[in-house]
């Protein structure tokens, strides 16, 4: 029996009954602040909202998990597996690249489906493709299921972050959950690395992926009693899959993507024939896919009136920016402690503890102050961490010590990711409608993985073309890189990007029926 079950006739959010105040969008302002700080009237006790969020914020945690923590495994998968050097970044590129080309995808699937089906088949589908993934005897093996697992987690992102969008609406209330499930991405960041080191160091690579199979069951089974059920509410609203846009988007993305990464392994680098061929097409493929979805489709993947929000397509282009930035120090950060700092995975571990710990501080602190603070001011603060962990990593010396530039560099990351991430996430799912819930969980990771794809592809050309200066010093134009992301999206958020504090306010469904309400009051008025 599920734990929280809503009424027939009821959606997955708040309020379940609804007063005449809410049909027509107008509250008192305690009357505000009351509904942004209760508890949403689909869960029947403590309990029961307790093992729904559990559910949701485990997933952010298997995502970071399983993007992150490989990467500490990466020095041991190229060695066990005999990964050629052309395809180094391939077992963390191939995630991402999956993740981000069928976000979307999954996005509109659970604005079809609903949240429950979407949410529990990709907890399924993670469980399977991570036992199959540990049990790889080859580097293409593992290459293809952890495409698998991106897919999975490609289900996963939108499909959790459009229920928790849909359930809580702006207030305290929702600024906490958020941020609780921002706090697990740090967790699932330290818990990655740390399974991922324990099983480099005393066990073995496959037991990083076994461990996180049973992970992943033990989600898949709560989220089945938990999550509420909205397929029949979500059948209602009619919305249909834009095929169009589904083969192009993959298409477009995954050529645009293979050929930044690749171009740096190719025989010839951009002069190899395949390199620029896939590069154009990728490029015209996503222009057509623009096109047809802005003009001809009548459903389309990505509507073009998301992004008429204010600030959107600014703070979405300083996110590409910031979060590329945040791949290439994951990565990066990680090799150049393992191969010049002399750290072993379980080192590694313990120096980015505090990466972890400072996450799960910010995440939870900022959940009782977003709605206190300018989103704006918190931006700039993060986007100056951004810019913090890649410049203390360019400029550490031979020898430098962990106290100068490590620690301080785990600090700027986590001040990093944990805001910028929460105020997006709160920002593009408070602006959006419940019937765009779906979009708009998948548009602010869409968002995050294309930029570290892409970013990452990028990264590996500067390490390429620099090798002649040895390899310390590529990886320190790598880092140079990653501080001018960083800067760039610092200077786009500065000038363009505006958010405000995220107090309780009407939904987005409500200011629509309000404004409804208002001009049928006025033409009322004028006859």
């Amino acid at each position: 029996m599920s734990i929280a079950t809503p009424p027939a006739s009821a959606t997955s959010g708040p309020p379940q009954v609804r007063t005449d105040e809410e049909q027509t969008g107008t509250f008192t302002e305690p009357d505000m602040e009351k509904l942004g700080r209760e508890r949403p009237q689909i869960f029947a006790s403590l309990f029961s909202e307790i093992c729904f969020i559990f559910s949701i914020v485990m997933s952010q945690i298997l995502a970071e998990f399983f993007i992150t923590g490989s990467n500490v495994l990466t020095p041991i998968l190229v060695r066990d597996l005999n990964i050629p050097t052309a395809s180094t970044i391939w077992p963390t590129t191939a995630l991402s690249l999956v993740i981000c080309a069928t976000l979307l995808i999954w996005g509109r699937l659970t604005d079809m489906y609903g949240g429950y089906l979407v949410f529990n088949a990709g907890a399924i589908w993670l469980c399977i493709s991570s036992i199959i993934a540990g049990f790889s005897q080859s580097w293409l093996m593992l290459i293809f299921f952890r495409a698998c697992q991106g897919l999975a987690l490609g289900a996963l992102l939108p499909s959790g972050m459009m229920i928790l969008g849909s359930t809580y609406r702006p207030g305290p209330r929702k600024n906490l959950v958020f941020a609780l499930y921002g706090a697990c991405a740090a967790l699932g960041f330290f818990v990655g690395f740390f399974v991922s080191g324990l099983a480099g160091q005393f066990l073995s690579w496959r037991w990083y992926f076994f461990i996180g199979a049973i992970l992943s069951a033990i989600m898949g089974v709560s989220a089945i009693f938990s999550v509420p059920k909205d397929y029949a509410e979500k059948k209602e609203l009619g919305i249909r899959m834009d095929w169009a846009g589904l083969v192009l988007s993959i298409v477009g993305s995954t050529f645009l993507v293979f050929s930044i990464a690749e171009s740096s392994y190719a025989p010839n680098g951009w002069r190899t024939p395949y390199i620029p061929v896939f590069f154009c097409l990728g490029f015209i493929t996503l222009a057509v896919f623009a096109y047809i979805e802005g003009w001809v489709v009548h459903n389309p993947l990505l509507p073009g009136d998301v992004f008429h929000v204010k600030h959107l397509k600014a703070l979405l282009f300083s996110l590409l920016c910031l979060y590329g930035s945040l791949g290439i120090f994951l990565l990066y950060g990680v090799l150049y402690m393992s191969e010049f700092m002399g750290a072993s995975p379980l080192q590694i571990v313990a120096w980015t503890v505090p990466m972890a710990v400072g996450g799960l501080f910010l995440s939870v602190t900022g959940g009782f102050i977003l709605h206190k603070v300018s989103g704006t001011i918190l931006m700039i603060i993060s986007c100056l961490g951004y810019v913090g962990s890649g410049l203390l990593f360019a400029v550490v010396p031979i020898g430098g010590n962990y106290w100068a530039y490590v620690f301080p560099a785990m600090i700027c990351g986590t001040i990093a990711i944990d805001i910028s991430f929460n105020i997006a996430n709160i920002f593009i799912t408070t602006k959006m409608p419940r019937s765009r819930q779906g979009i708009a969980g998948a548009l602010p990771y869409c968002t995050m993985h294309m930029g570290i794809a892409v970013m990452l592809g990028f990264a590996d050309i500067v390490e390429t073309q620099t090798k002649h200066l040895g390899e310390r010093e590529s990886y320190k134009a790598v880092f140079w890189f990653q501080t001018g992301l960083a800067i760039l999206g610092l200077v786009i958020a500065v000038f363009f990007v505006r958010i405000k504090n995220a107090e309780s306010e009407l939904t987005a469904d409500e200011k629509q029926q309000q404004n409804r309400v208002e001009d049928d009051t006025a033409r009322k008025g004028d006859v």
